[in-house]
């Protein structure tokens, strides 16, 4: 049975097998935590994750969520031998049923309400950079080393829809630099691209991302959601059903007593107060 089916709990009690999951007030924090290896992915983490996400969808209490990595480290992709070595040993069925799991937890980082603010220091490559990449805001480093290396062990650079969100973030002559290359992208760079929203020192990455979030998580809930989704879904639109689409949305959010409360506060010269309905 999947975590979205089995938790009745709010996600601030849950304990998490293969992350650390700490939930502050609206903002819960998922920490990747094997630092001896610099935070990589497991298949039993890519199952977690995954069904992390898609349980907040029904989760009322956490608005935002932060993701990073323990000491000092983001994350280095799929284990080597907890994943690496068990794929070569696969069929074409199984490698396939894999790819799909990890595809998943993408499609679920976006699906989910509530906005994902990564919080990136060292190194952030494979699949890591791929978590970094499916967060809707990237705070990084100088010291950071970001790096989708998937042709550095033979396989293609579209891996978990990079070659439809990276490009979106850094231009698709960038993008097909690093897909292609996959050389390491430093911290400065990285924000130069626009890939990193900005750059932090890394003993304040962490805290400033919170911060972030925290602002994000004081706000209008629905709002916010609607506008992750819209953020997404106008990348097949047109710019004419975008418009359309957001004169929907936007109606929808006129509905909410948070809307509400906005225009009472304005008309009192007061700073408005969500509640996230």
């Amino acid at each position: 049975m999947s975590l979205a089916n089995r938790v009745t709990l709010p996600l601030a009690d849950y304990r998490a097998t293969h992350f650390d999951l700490a939930v502050d007030g609206k903002v819960a924090t998922i920490t990747l935590a094997r630092p001896e290896r610099k935070n990589p992915l497991t298949f039993g983490s890519y199952d977690e994750l995954t069904e992390l996400f898609r349980a907040a969808v029904k989760d009322a209490g956490v608005k935002v969520f932060v993701l990073t990595g323990a000491e000092g480290n983001f994350c280095s992709g799929g284990d080597v031998h907890d994943i690496i070595g068990p794929l070569v040993a696969m069929d074409t069925a199984g490698l396939l049923e894999f790819t799909r799991k990890t595809g998943e937890l993408v499609k679920t980082m976006r699906a989910c309400p509530q906005p994902i603010v990564a919080a990136i220091d060292g190194i952030c490559v494979g699949a890591g950079a791929i978590l970094a990449m499916a967060s809707d805001l990237r705070l990084g480093t100088s010291r950071a080393k970001v790096a989708f290396l998937f042709n550095k062990v033979g396989l293609g650079g579209c891996d978990m829809g990079a070659c439809a969100i990276l490009p979106r973030l850094v231009g698709q002559g960038r993008a097909s630099e690093l897909l292609y290359t996959g050389r390491s992208m430093g911290g400065e760079e990285a924000e130069r691209w626009g890939f990193f929203n900005r750059l932090a020192e890394p003993d304040a990455v962490l805290a400033e991302a919170r911060a972030l979030a925290a602002e994000i998580a004081a706000g209008p809930t629905f709002a916010h959601a609607m506008t992750k989704r819209m953020l997404h879904m106008e990348w097949a639109m047109s710019v004419e059903d975008a418009i359309e689409a957001e004169a929907v949305a936007q109606a929808l959010c006129m509905t909410t007593e948070d809307f509400a409360r906005a225009f009472r506060a304005f008309s009192n010269k007061e700073r408005p107060v969500f509640e996230g309905n």
